[in-house]
Formats: C-alpha cells, sequence, structure tokens
C-alpha cells in the first residue's frame, strides 16, 4: 500500500448496502471514480466549476478484485495513482482500506484522453502528463 501517494476518504452510506448488509459491488467502481475525480483536483488537472465535457477522459476497461465486504459504518478511503502513461491512455490503479489498513479491494482502470467536442481520442495532454509523472514518479 506504500506506493500510493493520494487517497480520498469515502463516506459509506445506508443507499451504498445491498440487501446482504454489505456494500454492493457495483459501489466500488463509483468509489474508485470519487477517489480519480479527487487526484485529478488534487493533481490540479480537474479545477472545481471546470465542465465535465473539459475531464478529456473515458473509462475504457475496469477491474475489481474484492477481498473482503465493506459494512455500514466501515471508515474507508480509497488510494489512487496512475501507473502507465501511453500516448492516449493511461492506468489507473486503486485500493480501498480501513482502519489498520484493513483492505477491501483492489483494481484498475483503463482511461482513455478523449476530446468530447469532436468525439475523437486525443493524445495526454502534455500538462498532465507533466503533473502526473512529477506526482508519481513515473
Amino acid at each position: 500500500m506504500s506506493e500510493f501517494k493520494f487517497f480520498h476518504p469515502i463516506e459509506v452510506r445506508y443507499g451504498d448496502l445491498d440487501p446482504q448488509d454489505h456494500v454492493n459491488n457495483a459501489r466500488y467502481l463509483t468509489f474508485f471514480e470519487e477517489g480519480r475525480i479527487n487526484y485529478m483536483m488534487h493533481l490540479g488537472l480537474f479545477k472545481e466549476g471546470q465542465s465535465f465535457m473539459d475531464i478529456g477522459i473515458i473509462l475504457a476497461d475496469a477491474h475489481v478484485t474484492f477481498k473482503e465486504p465493506i459494512r455500514f459504518g466501515e471508515n474507508v478511503k480509497v488510494g489512487v495513482q496512475i501507473s502507465r502513461l501511453g500516448n492516449k491512455s493511461m492506468t489507473a490503479e486503486y485500493i480501498i482500506v480501513g482502519e489498520e489498513d484493513r483492505e477491501f479491494a483492489s483494481g484498475s482502470t483503463a482511461l482513455v484522453a478523449f476530446d468530447y467536442r469532436t468525439r475523437q481520442t486525443i493524445p495526454i495532454p502534455g500538462e498532465w502528463r507533466e503533473k502526473i509523472s512529477e506526482f508519481e514518479n513515473i
């Protein structure tokens, strides 16, 4: 877990639970997304008030490995890191942990740089590449 430099707290809400009394599997991707958006804001790649049309990434692939269930009232946080920068795509990795670094899930997503106005893939912007590389040492 030490390789993750960015963590964002996640509030587990009653509405996140399924009938088995733990967080529904689909919510994990939402937790990853919340962490990812806050990671981007932390690096200055996305600014408050900016249109979501300007984010410039689309989710192309997602993987989640479930380690143990998250229950209501658990204190959890999601770690986010970019582990690979390609020409037009990047790989984000995630970890969801609780108190005492108890690991609930891990995963990864493939993110593609995208121009929403022209609806085409684009090279990863230089500013993004620079800020991510500096932050992650990649």
